[in-house]
């Protein structure tokens, strides 16, 4: 029997996850989000919003932010994002504006998922820079996290 090997995009969605649990200890809601180049880790980030007081503090935004000072340039060209959660319209809007190559996300989000499910932002053809798209990415485990941290707050 032969041994399945990890892709690299279970790979940094794992490190994702790992962010996301880190939220989830904190009170937050569990999204972790990392940016790759060229194979290596630029930035990573968590949800953050409720203990800065700052709705834009999504856990995309916090890897942005940090991506940029990684890299001294608002400009994230030939980057991927990792998500454990499908962005929002307004981490979808970064994203396009920071230039990123690749999105992948893992949960699809139903009620304001800007990758697809509710808007298609990062592929639309009204902007200047679209991102290619892959999502499902680890979505049952993601899920299933966000699930449960929203059954316990109930």
């Amino acid at each position: 029997m032969a041994l399945k090997l990890e892709s690299p995009d279970e790979y940094w969605m794992r490190h994702a996850y790992g962010l996301a649990l880190r939220a989830a200890q904190a009170g937050e809601v569990p999204v972790g989000a990392v940016i790759v180049q060229d194979g290596e880790l630029l930035a990573e980030g968590w949800n953050l919003p409720i203990s800065h007081s700052d709705p834009t503090a999504h856990a995309e935004i916090q890897a942005l932010r940090a991506a940029g000072r990684a890299l001294n340039n608002y400009r994230l060209n030939d980057t991927t994002l990792y998500v454990t959660l499908e962005p929002c319209p307004m981490c979808a809007g970064a994203m396009v504006h920071a230039r990123v190559k690749r999105v992948v996300y893992a949960a699809s989000d139903p009620r304001t998922g800007a990758a697809g499910s509710v808007f298609d932002i990062l592929r639309s053809g009204e902007l200047n820079h679209r991102c290619e798209v892959q999502g499902g990415v680890m979505a049952e485990q993601c899920g299933a996290l966000l699930r449960d941290f929203f059954r316990r707050k109930r």
